[in-house]
């Protein structure tokens, strides 16, 4: 008997009282109850963000307070001066600092990461061949000293970069603790970046040191690094060192990269260094973070060692509800913030568990589920199309693998469709907790995510997060509920960028996020607000598509046509019509289909009644072609931006932050798309 239709007037999720009672946010709201006008305890939590966006100076050192952030001590003080200088305006000042936090801190992030040493598990590494990799906190603690004394030993100081081109493996954690450990800057790309793609990224840092894998295993295939490396190394002229992680050999040959030793070398040269970290300002810079750069250099955002542990302890700790001793997983590459993300984790006490490889390979289409019953996953990361495509793989999890411990799965990186909901609630784990989650790299964490304490709206992110003045504003600047906009954050909040790399002035910053909405940052996704003060993301402002003067958002198509079982995936953009005052804009859908599947008419069709009966008429393609793959990023985002170039014959000026630019040959000079004069 079919399972019958989800009721959309009710939430799928709604959680257990005594749960909600028992998270940490709850145990959060307790402590802080009534004291210098919060809320009360069982205030709603809207109540409660309120207050966290209206009172930073009370809502931040709670959260400091509460998640026991290790910093210099002062005799009878708080371990600050002042929470907030300068957070009457978001923008950073031309001439000296913008606003600025904990003024006066001093702390490490590392040592933060590192506070809990017993035997416990502190990563689980795994790879696509099946190998697993064990380090408990001490041995964590151990490995980061000595590469910390290695560092030192180099000579790097507080400010030097040191740059990972490596795969999510253990040594990345430790490369990264040992640079934060010293202050010293990480940044790291992906091993699937070509050698021009790394340039565009540490070429603009000029790093000292150069961390690499000797290569890494992908769908089956194993993919040497050493090549590539030679040629980045060639281009990078301040590079004093460069270290070779073996990960696809024990002993890689080396002798052909210049500067290189190996990683047991450069750990050895380290034995001896006693533990040290040096404790820095707040907003000293830990991360160089990058723009997707598909239209032009990347953009090189500097991010502070304090607003991202502050950020990422209370997305942890309060809205995913991670306790010490629990597992969590994401589905990520070194060269996409939610690494960063899963890595601080560690502050939490949680164990972090790396997986590098496909995430659906096809000798194990399963391989993450697989992940999340022998590690005993308790919070599981991944993206809406990762979901979307077990889905149509035909995974049923809950069938098949033993979820016992797995509390929440956490979905990003583009929105979740409604569909993907049911199918979590139905096929993966009845009654988990999904918590879609939005944010970005410009601000190293989320803009709106899960809550244990509210009830999951299909198609929703659950709430705007604590300490978030996130709201959707029109095009009048003014803030609409019910409808769709640009999600703005209107106050200033601890893990903002502290500056831009090579923008001594402001401008760049100041030209990302405050130019369009004079003082206000404006992020750049097309959003609404909901009834249920939840969000829905409609997608990039930048590719809302205009048919008719009506704006659309592109998430509000790929719900409705990747439910379709001929259909794996899908991107759709505007394409320009006409001149004068008869321009216009028409919808233009490209499908990848099942294999065997072709694309006749009657296929077309039911694509547009699909669209039609489930939106609106404004919303039905004009073109609907098939192709055989689709542009993305190296983090796997589809590059809408990429299509709409060149349907317009436009040439897409930075392919090497695709992952697969050999697609873009499909979109160039299709008949379909030939404009022919009325």
């Amino acid at each position: 008997m079919p399972p019958s239709p989800p009721n959309q007037n009710e939430p799928i999720w709604t959680p257990d009282p005594e749960a909600a009672t028992a998270s940490t946010m709850a145990a959060f709201f307790r402590t802080i109850a009534g004291e210098k006008g919060a809320p009360r305890a069982n205030s709603s939590y809207e109540e409660w963000r309120t207050w966290s966006v209206e009172r930073p100076e009370r809502f931040w050192p709670a959260v400091w307070r509460f998640c026991g952030v290790i910093a210099d001590e002062r005799a009878g003080r708080e371990p600050w001066e002042s929470v907030l200088v300068g957070g009457e305006t978001m923008v950073p000042a031309r001439n000296g600092p913008g606003p600025q936090w904990f003024t006066g801190a001093r702390l490490n992030f590392a040592e933060n990461l590192l506070r809990r040493r017993d035997d416990s598990v502190a990563i689980i590494a795994r790879d696509e061949s099946g190998g697993r990799h064990e380090l408990t906190f001490h041995e964590l603690a151990s490995e980061v000293r000595r590469a910390a004394g290695a560092l030192r030993a180099l000579g790097v100081n507080p400010g030097d970069r040191i740059a990972g081109f490596l795969p999510n493996i253990a040594e990345t954690v430790i490369a990264a603790l040992a640079a934060a450990s010293v202050g010293a800057v990480w940044s790291s790309c992906s091993p699937d970046f070509g050698a021009r793609g790394v340039l565009d990224r540490f070429g603009q840092i000029a790093p000292r040191v150069l961390i690499v894998a000797d290569g890494y295993r992908y769908a089956g295939k194993r993919i040497d690094c050493l090549a590539r490396t030679r040629e980045i190394v060639e281009s990078l002229p301040g590079l004093e060192c460069v270290v070779v992680v073996p990960f696809l050999d024990k002993t890689p040959d080396i002798s052909t990269v210049p500067l290189a030793e190996h990683w047991s070398e450069f750990l050895a040269s380290g034995d001896d260094a006693p533990e040290q970290f040096d404790r820095l300002p707040f907003d000293h810079p830990l991360y160089i973070m990058y723009s997707s750069g598909t239209t032009g250099l990347p953009k090189c955002m500097v991010h502070g060692a304090g607003g991202t542990l502050l950020q990422h302890l209370k997305e942890h700790r309060l809205h995913c509800d991670l306790r010490a001793g629990e597992r969590i997983f994401y589905f990520t590459t070194c060269g996409w913030m939610m690494w960063n993300w899963l890595v601080s984790a560690l502050a939490s006490e949680a164990t972090i568990v790396l997986y590098d490889g496909a995430p659906m390979p096809e000798s194990a289409p399963d391989t993450l589920w697989t992940i999340a019953e022998d590690e005993r996953v308790a919070v599981f990361g991944t993206s809406a199309k990762f979901l979307a495509l077990s889905q149509k793989a035909g995974l049923e999890p809950a069938q098949t693998k033993h979820l016992g411990a797995l509390k929440s799965i956490l979905s990003t990186g583009s929105p979740l469709a409604e569909h993907s909901y049911d199918y979590v609630d139905r096929r993966v784990k009845p009654g988990v907790h999904l918590a879609s989650i939005s944010g970005g790299t410009d601000i190293i964490s989320c803009f709106a995510l899960g809550n244990p304490m509210l009830p999951v709206w299909r198609g929703e992110l659950q709430c705007r997060g604590l300490g978030m003045a996130v709201e959707i504003w029109n095009e009048d600047g003014m803030p609409v509920r019910g409808e769709a906009g640009e999600l703005v954050c209107t106050t200033v909040f601890p893990s903002m960028p502290v500056a831009f790399w090579d923008d001594p002035d402001g401008a760049k910053y100041r030209a990302a996020y405050f130019d369009h909405f004079s003082g206000v940052w404006r992020h750049g996704d097309w959003a609404e607000l909901t009834e249920h003060d939840g969000i829905i993301i409609h997608g990039r402002s930048d590719a809302t598509l205009n048919p008719g003067g009506v704006r659309i958002g592109t998430a509000e198509i790929y719900r409705q046509v990747e439910q379709l079982p001929e259909v794996v995936e899908s991107v759709v953009v505007g394409q320009e019509v006409g001149t004068g005052a008869d321009q216009d804009v028409r919808i233009v859908l490209f499908v990848r289909l099942q294999p065997g599947i072709t694309l006749d008419d009657p296929l077309r069709d039911r694509i547009r009644r699909t669209i039609r009966a489930e939106t609106s008429p404004h919303h039905v393609p004009k073109v609907i072609e098939a192709v055989t793959d689709i542009p993305r990023t190296i983090s796997g985002k589809i590059s809408e931006i990429a299509v709409r170039h060149l349907i317009h014959g436009r040439p897409v000026k930075n392919t090497e932050a695709l992952a697969n630019p050999e697609s873009l040959k499909l979109y160039e000079n299709l008949p379909a798309l030939r404009i022919t004069a009325p």
